[in-house]
């Protein structure tokens, strides 16, 4: 199964990757714009970084980001926008944006209302796995069992959500590699990922450009699209719904060919 590529667009000056990038809203639109020529499924936008060492921002700083971007592109792209945010008021402020998926890297945990938001717009939510706060969660991080700890904590959310309202076919699970877990971690949750199949929700996984997947080469976030497409093929391999990606256009050309390999049928006859 080819997974859908959902877009990575950070209006941060501080996420990782492409922290500072796209702050102004004219940058922020025609990188949204791209990535749909590109082939994106839908587009991530996100107002607070949540990078290992990120502090917590205000509520009017999100917005004051997110806002403009999203009134600038909900007319003129016809993919999905999620909102990746813990927080109910940028939910609400958005929802009259087109934004239809929320992107919670709490899990529900962060924002009391945000459940309740979710549910009474029928909105999809991306449940991920993340253990401590990003200002902490690399300090240190352990585990017995990490798949078996991440399904028990996903199991746990589910159950919160649909107890809160939400469809259960409305809800995408994410494993959060890189959040709060050790380098070995992130493999063993790729190697391992189809244990998370009996949570029977879709699946994402979100690699891209993580430092994880500089540690061949010690290589800069923007050279890292090698190890990232890896665990792209990792996804397909295993089924997963979703991959969350800055690299776009590499990364739905390599799953075109993917495909192309396994189906004859979808490559033209060609004489090279």
């Amino acid at each position: 199964m080819t997974p859908k590529v959902l877009g990575i667009l950070n209006v941060t000056p501080d996420s990782f990757s492409d922290g500072g990038l796209f702050r102004g809203v004219d940058d922020a639109k025609e990188r949204v714009m791209e990535m749909v020529r590109q082939g994106a499924d839908a587009i991530d936008i996100g107002g607070e970084s949540t990078r290992p060492g990120s502090f917590e921002i205000s509520v009017e700083e999100e917005l004051e980001r997110v806002i403009p971007v999203l009134e600038a592109i909900s007319c003129e792209i016809d993919v999905p926008l999620s909102i990746d945010t813990r927080r109910a008021e940028v939910v609400r402020e958005a929802l009259s944006h087109g934004v239809s998926i929320v992107n919670d890297t709490s899990a529900l945990q962060d924002d009391s209302e945000l459940c309740h938001v979710i549910a009474q717009h029928q909105l999809t939510v991306i449940l991920m796995h993340r253990k401590g706060t990003p200002e902490s969660m690399q300090r240190g991080p352990g585990y017995i069992d990490v798949l078996a700890e991440i399904h028990t904590f996903l199991e746990e959310r589910i159950e919160f959500a649909i107890a809160a309202g939400i469809a259960r076919d409305r809800i995408v699970v994410d494993p959060g590699l890189g959040f709060g877990k050790r380098v070995a971690d992130n493999y063993e949750i790729a190697r391992g990922i189809e244990f998370l199949r009996s949570l029977s929700v879709p699946l994402l996984l979100g690699a891209s450009r993580k430092s994880f997947t500089g540690v061949f080469d010690d290589s800069p976030p923007e050279q890292r699209l090698p190890a990232s497409l890896a665990f792209v093929a990792r996804a397909r391999e295993s089924a997963v719904e979703w991959v969350r990606v800055h690299d776009v256009a590499e990364t739905v050309t390599f799953l075109r060919a993917m495909a192309a390999i396994d189906d004859p049928l979808l490559v033209g006859e060609g004489s090279s």
